[in-house]
């Protein structure tokens, strides 16, 4: 037989792109359009409604950068279209192909009931079927003219990222606005060839199945009659059943498609915008589920759902129907789908506390599942909060998107660091907007790399981002390929079918044990330092509201625990830890509005705390201590002096002189207290410091050394950084002024200033105080730089084979070699308020009050000994989604810790991180729990949410071995019970002598409810 595959190919795509699917809409009228431009930000829509509205002729340029246009839609079905399927056609002058990064509009009727977004790809709202003849149709439609910010595909830079800089030249051209006939049989015949058509160019050029189709279709475009595609479709789908009906291999590869539509909670665009497309999304969801039985959507986020219920309750009726129906399925149990790495360890149980209880208190579902597809790598203590958070299973996508390793698994155990394992899938149709594509199904099958162990895969299927999710083409698609030779199955399920299943067929899946390492978007860990520094200080002084509030709500007569404030300031931080918001990969909007939001927070959790503190009485000045550990050091009285004080843990002492171990000296650049001696070079690097404890210097190179690396990426400049930043620097060399600014019995300081590169400023004090090892490093940086990032070094002569970084509740290990490309790939790596590098005998710690990314590296020197260096990255000035991202001032400390175990790093991590507070109180009553037990550390006070009254206290095992101990109270203990994160009990605690008897492995996290007698 002679080869007839390229004119046939080229023969459908012609007749299917040019004849088939142009005649979908058998014929047209205009719609009476007039508009109104909203002033300023989004408006409600009575106040739209009673706007004053102008003519608008379609082919008019419309929409300002992140504007509002109303449109007035009117029009009459015509009377010969009686019985027929009939719809609204809009399109808003779509640009592109991306669904979601551009116009959208949400249509409604005159009464401001939600109907239906319009979107690039969804761009039709149903008027009825079958038509009556003479209908009036009336719409408003609020139009969002949301600028592509990434247009230029990373070229250049944009100011479009932020109102305040976008102008106001019309972004779109409306296209058309008309009322149309659905030709329902040339539409259905329009998915029959595109089916067909994608999967036989998926097939090989061997395989029998392909040429079938092709010949197939070859003969049914005989029988298209190109003067009359609708009279004639019929036919030509006749021809087109065998084709379409031969069942799939025995052995066909299962995918369980689930509706999505992954929606941003930040990026492009600024929260208010998400809460517009939220509604949007939702709308279409529902609309497409009255439509289809068999469709399930899946949907995460609660964040989302309560805007949607604050701004659209007649949406979040249909939401609540359709999830009765079984058609909508929550999942994710997540305040919103966080980042995987930055947040602190009780943020993420407060993230699943807050998901996990609106699912249940509004839809009476209890989610089963992680679902964070788009984070960039997961921190290896999300297993066990998972499952103490009542979870099964975990699902992500983002790791197939590795620079140099691929991941040897898609459905496979995975292990944390306390030895939980969890269920976990990665789709490999490797998205998670899936269309069911024939390049998506075969892609699917050809990645999965669990074949012969088992059979089936989840795919995600829908537009994002606001880009309408799932459409009735997608759920045609699926319905075509459930059971259709040569390609995988398609079977439409709630997601937790799906894990059921899946573990079921493999229930012997391999395990991957740690942390899920990115190998990609590693500047997320330092990109927009300010938000990152917000989002640390936000959970330390969440904690300190939640500690002080319970001590005085147990102890002040009168005082009342602030429930609902402390629940509204956890979400606002909650919120902020969406994935494109604490990385620092959102436009200038978004970053913006940040950090004004967590100077909000600050200033209520101060005042709550203060409040707390007030209702303990007056009495003279105390130093609090809101840390998990007892502590002796320097603070300062009202007036700046220093003064040595003792603490216990989440109490508080006079603040009263308590004579240090041996004062502070100052010596030209030297600092010693003792316990440390510090030699400041005169360029302003650590020229020593030496350990008089151990009688070891700390450092093999010159310490604290500032060096500015060219910082480029190969694409995404805010959330990459690529290997070869490395090889072009400057090191910061160059002090203008090395200056005694203190020197005091119990503290001495030495201020550096620099000037360097754009006219950046950096001052640096270096302090040591009494009684402390620790050496602080505070910092200033004005910082004007562009395409740069700065680290700081700390070159110890320590040889040790691998670092220690703290994560959520507790820690974890990284080579210090590069044997292997995994290694290799790990050249920037995340962690929390530490890093440890140790030897036998001896360790070295560096901490930090707001900093996330660093490397760790090791050579060897010609002495013998091994220099293993620590670089944290301090601010990075990437130009690309914001063009001044990281410009300006910056405020942080870093401080090295010599001769520290993992305890002390764990304990000082605490230390900075929680600066003892000085106020006005009465003799403060015990602390309301105290902690004894090595490795026993605790991470959260407050009282039960229920507003029962009993004290919940969630700890850890922080050291990564076995811990014995107890916990005390302050209060008379009537019984305890051991909880989930929801603090619902799991079983009784012991109690001996009046403590909760304490007994925990490695890294385990405990959270205890108890009832106070």
């Amino acid at each position: 037989m002679h080869d007839e595959s390229r004119r046939i190919e080229e023969r459908v795509q012609r007749l299917h792109d040019q004849r088939i699917k142009t005649a979908v809409y058998a014929a047209t009228v205009p719609f009476e359009v007039e508009a109104w431009q909203a002033p300023g930000e989004p408006v409600p829509f009575e106040e739209a409604a009673a706007a004053s509205y102008e003519p608008f002729a379609m082919g008019t340029p419309w929409g300002p950068p992140w504007g509002t246009t109303w449109f007035r839609m009117r029009g009459q079905v015509p009377e010969e279209w009686a019985g027929r399927r009939v719809e609204a056609v809009i399109d808003l002058g779509f640009v592109g192909d991306w669904p979601g990064n551009q116009a959208e509009a949400l249509v409604h009727l005159t009464d401001g009931t939600p109907l239906k977004a319009v979107n690039p790809l969804n761009q039709y709202v149903a008027i009825a079927n079958p038509a009556r003849g003479g209908e009036t149709v009336d719409y408003l439609v609020e139009a969002a003219s949301n600028p592509d910010i990434l247009a230029d595909n990373f070229a250049k830079t944009t100011p479009l990222g932020d109102k305040l800089t976008a102008g106001d030249r019309p972004l779109y051209t409306f296209r058309a606005a008309d009322i149309a006939i659905l030709d329902e049989e040339v539409w259905h015949l329009d998915l029959d060839v595109q089916v067909l058509r994608e999967l036989m160019l998926e097939l090989g050029e061997h395989d029998p199945r392909r040429h079938e189709i092709a010949h197939a279709l070859d003969r049914a475009m005989d029988l298209l009659d190109l003067d009359d595609v609708s009279g004639s479709a019929a036919a030509v789908r006749e021809a087109l059943k065998p084709a379409l009906s031969k069942p799939a291999h025995a052995s066909a590869h299962t995918i369980s498609g689930v509706g999505h539509a992954h929606i941003d909670s930040a990026w492009l665009w600024p929260i208010r915008e998400t809460k517009r497309k939220t509604s949007r999304t939702f709308s279409n969801v529902t609309s497409l589920a009255d439509e289809y039985d068999d469709f399930i959507f899946a949907c995460s986020q609660a964040q989302q759902y309560e805007w949607v219920r604050d701004n659209h309750p007649k949406v979040w009726a249909r939401i609540k129907e359709s999830v009765k129906k079984g058609q909508w399925a929550p999942v994710g149990g997540m305040w919103v789908e966080a980042d995987g790495n930055l947040p602190g360890g009780e943020a993420v149980a407060r993230q699943f506390i807050h998901g996990k209880r609106f699912f249940i208190e509004h839809f009476g579902i209890e989610t089963k599942g992680v679902w964070l597809p788009d984070s960039f790598g997961y921190n290896a203590a999300y297993p066990q909060l998972a499952k103490l958070a009542g979870n099964e299973w975990f699902l992500t996508q983002k790791i197939s998107w590795n620079q140099t390793n691929r991941f040897p698994h898609h459905t496979f155990w995975w292990e944390g660091i306390d030895g939980t394992r969890i269920f976990t899938h990665f789709p490999p149709v490797d998205t998670y907007n899936a269309r069911f594509s024939g390049e998506e199904m075969s892609r699917a099958v050809r990645n999965y790399q669990e074949k012969g162990g088992a059979s089936r895969s989840l795919a995600p299927f829908g537009w994002g981002d606001g880009g309408g999710g799932p459409t009735r083409e997608i759920m045609e698609r699926a319905r075509r390929l459930a059971d259709l030779e040569g390609s995988a199955k398609v079977v439409v399920e709630h997601p937790d079918e799906f894990f059921a299943k899946a573990r079921e067929e493999y229930p012997d899946a391999p395990v991957w044990v740690g942390e899920l390492y990115l190998e990609l978007h590693r500047a997320t860990y330092t990109s927009q330092a300010r938000t990152k520094q917000g989002n640390r200080r936000s959970e330390h002084l969440l904690r300190e509201a939640e500690l002080w509030a319970t001590t005085a709500a147990l102890h002040a007569p009168g005082y009342t625990y602030p429930h609902e404030k402390l629940d509204r300031l956890w979400k606002t931080v909650l919120l902020h830890q969406f994935h494109d918001i604490l990385p620092g990969s959102s436009i200038a909007w978004v970053h913006r509005e940040a950090e004004a939001e967590y100077a909000r927070v600050a200033q209520e959790l101060h005042a709550l705390t203060a409040e707390a503190v007030a209702a303990l009485g007056a009495g003279g000045p105390r130093v609090f201590n809101a840390g998990p550990y007892d502590r002796a050091e320097v603070v300062r009285t009202a007036d700046g002096a220093p003064v040595y004080v003792q603490v216990p843990a989440s109490g508080s002492a006079p603040l009263a002189d308590t004579a240090p171990p041996q004062p502070v000296t100052v010596a030209g650049r030297v600092l010693d207290n003792g316990m440390v001696r510090v030699e400041v070079a005169e360029d302003g690097t650590l020229a020593s410091v030496r350990d008089l404890r151990a009688g070891r210097e700390v450092l093999a190179e010159p310490g604290n050394l500032l060096r500015l690396h060219t910082d480029l990426p190969n694409y995404w400049d805010a959330w990459d950084i690529d290997k070869h930043y490395k090889n072009r620097y400057t090191d910061l060399l160059d002090a203008s002024s090395v200056t005694v600014v203190e020197q005091d019995p119990l503290i001495g300081a030495i201020r550096v200033e620099r000037v360097f590169g754009k006219g950046s400023t950096i001052t640096q004090t270096i302090t040591v105080r009494a009684g402390s090892p620790r050496i602080d490093i505070e910092t200033d940086i004005d910082w004007h730089e562009t395409e740069k990032i700065l680290k700081a070094a700390f070159p110890v002569d320590i040889r040790a084979p691998h670092s220690s970084a703290e994560i959520q509740f507790g820690h974890i290990q990284r080579p210090t070699h590069t044997n292997t490309s995994w290694e290799s790939a790990r050249f920037e790596v995340s962690g929390h308020r530490w890093v440890h590098l140790g030897e036998p005998g001896y360790g070295v710690a560096v901490i930090n009050d707001s900093t996330y990314g660093h490397d760790v590296s090791r050579t060897v020197r010609e002495d013998g000994g091994t220099t293993t260096t620590v670089r944290l990255s301090l601010v990075r000035a990437p130009r690309i989604p914001d063009p001044e991202a990281d410009q300006g001032r910056h405020r942080f400390t870093y401080a090295l810790l010599p001769g520290a175990t993992i305890e002390d790093a764990v304990a000082e991590g605490y230390a900075l991180n929680l600066p003892l507070r000085v106020a006005d109180a009465a003799g403060a009553p015990e602390p309301v729990v105290s902690a004894e037990g090595e490795g026993v550390t605790v991470e959260a006070v407050k009282l039960a949410d229920d507003a029962s009254g009993d004290v919940v206290v969630r700890l850890y095992e922080s050291r990564g071995g076995r811990a014995t101990g107890t916990l005390r109270t302050g209060f008379p203990l009537a019984g305890a019970q051991i909880t989930d994160l929801l603090e619902r009990p799991l079983q009784d605690a012991e109690i001996t002598d009046g403590a909760v008897a304490l007994a925990l492995r490695p890294f385990q996290i405990l959270t205890l409810r108890l009832r106070r007698g």
